[in-house]
């Protein structure tokens, strides 16, 4: 199968979905040109090393500057903000070019656009070329990721941001349901949400849940590591509005209860960018915030406990799954498991009050029978759930489906 993947960012071990789908993709034998766009050494760095595991890899430089200037142009329009952030007009009647040229010769049988910040060239192409067959992955609903945001954020400016985006991210995710010929996301959350918006008297296109997976060779235990007694571990890019406030209200109603019992445990935040909120909670000195790291294994591997205490979010928590792969046991919320088929209680351990989760973390902490048989359930479940092998091959039976559709709605 011949596939134009078109990603508004750089694929790589932190930007999973795409990275890992591209990866086995191309390890199954299909041919995958990559579309990307990115700023910077490390994005470059990152678009040279897809050039090893794909067919072609397209790379357009996007400063800052650019997707700022974007954004100012659409706060007049009707049109979000996460829409335009990555376009670029010139990068644009590049894909146009390449594809008319493969057009000639073989074509791609199937064009694959990733999130809201692609969704703006996935439009501009299936206005081009309406016969070839265009999968959206939206990953999340962004809108409905901003509906928790709105009421649950606890930063001032983000609330502002996300009431701005709402109503015209709603609109548009309506809109884009409709445009292209098949549209992915991660959970029957987003799945719903998604559909809830589109308008009376339209019709959807076929919306798939396709979870994601973990690299199973690359996040595994490691026994040779020996675990810290009174460690908690959370993960995350620290930049994020919804890890922040997970953050925030972890530290301020949930670790107080645990240090009365233990008053000596640590908390590891773990993720690049933190923000200045995130890095102040360091000054707590049984806190350390470590910012970006080359290898978050580690602290995995030497953590009693991880920890996702959810306060809002869309899709699914790779965190949780991560952690789980690594034999980490994991608490979380009822809202972060929505993706998930885990078995509370037994591959994972839910607890929605401050109360409730400091004792499930304490309970696991205090009883190593019952810590290694929840680590050893949710390694089973991830195994069994999310590898990216079968993620993949779910993928190309979508695109399968798809394909098979636009040649039906042809004849």
């Amino acid at each position: 199968m011949k596939i134009a993947y078109i990603v508004p960012y750089v694929p790589n071990k932190i930007r999973t979905r795409p990275y890992n789908l591209i990866n086995h993709l191309s390890k199954l034998g299909h041919d995958v040109v990559l579309f990307t766009l990115g700023s910077g050494e490390s994005d470059f760095a990152d678009a040279e090393h897809m050039k090893t595991v794909c067919k072609q890899v397209h790379y357009c430089v996007q400063p800052t500057w650019r997707s700022l200037l974007n954004c100012v142009v659409a706060s007049a329009s009707q049109k979000p903000l996460q829409s335009v952030y990555s376009w670029n007009q010139g990068f644009a009647k590049q894909l146009k070019n390449i594809i008319e040229l493969r057009d000639e010769a073989s074509g791609f049988d199937v064009i694959h656009v990733e999130h809201l910040r692609g969704s703006e060239y996935g439009v501009f192409l299936k206005s081009i070329f309406p016969n070839v067959p265009i999968v959206w992955d939206s990953v999340d609903s962004i809108s409905h990721l901003f509906e928790q945001a709105v009421s649950q954020s606890g930063s001032l400016f983000g609330k502002a941001i996300m009431r701005f985006e709402l109503k015209r991210t709603q609109n548009t995710e309506g809109y884009l349901v409709g445009r292209f010929d098949h549209v992915l996301v991660t959970s029957v959350t987003d799945k719903d949400a998604l559909l809830r918006l589109v308008p009376a008297g339209k019709r959807s296109a076929p919306i798939s849940v396709l979870s994601n997976g973990v690299d199973l060779n690359y996040f595994q235990p490691d026994r040779t590591v020996q675990r810290e007694p009174e460690t908690i571990v959370f993960s995350g890019k620290m930049s994020y509005h919804a890890n922040i406030s997970m953050m925030k209200y972890f530290v301020a109603e949930i670790m107080p209860k645990i240090w009365k019992r233990r008053p000596t445990t640590h908390l590891v935040i773990v993720g690049k960018d933190p923000s200045a909120d995130v890095k102040n909670l360091a000054n707590n000195p049984l806190i350390t915030v470590t910012g970006t790291v080359n290898d978050i294994r580690p602290f995995l591997w030497k953590a009693t406990v991880a920890v996702a205490p959810l306060v809002y979010g869309a899709g699914i928590q790779n965190k949780i799954l991560e952690a789980m792969a690594t034999g980490t046991p994991v608490v979380t919320t009822s809202k972060a498991i929505s993706a998930l088929q885990t078995v509370p209680g037994k591959d994972i351990i839910i607890a929605d009050t401050s109360d409730d989760f400091s004792l499930e973390v304490l309970h696991l902490m205090e009883n190593q029978d019952f810590r290694q048989g929840i680590a050893a359930s949710g390694l089973r479940y991830v195994r069994n759930y999310h590898n990216w092998a079968m993620v993949s091959n779910q993928l190309l039976e979508r695109y399968e489906e798809t394909i098979s559709m636009v040649r039906s709605r042809l004849l």
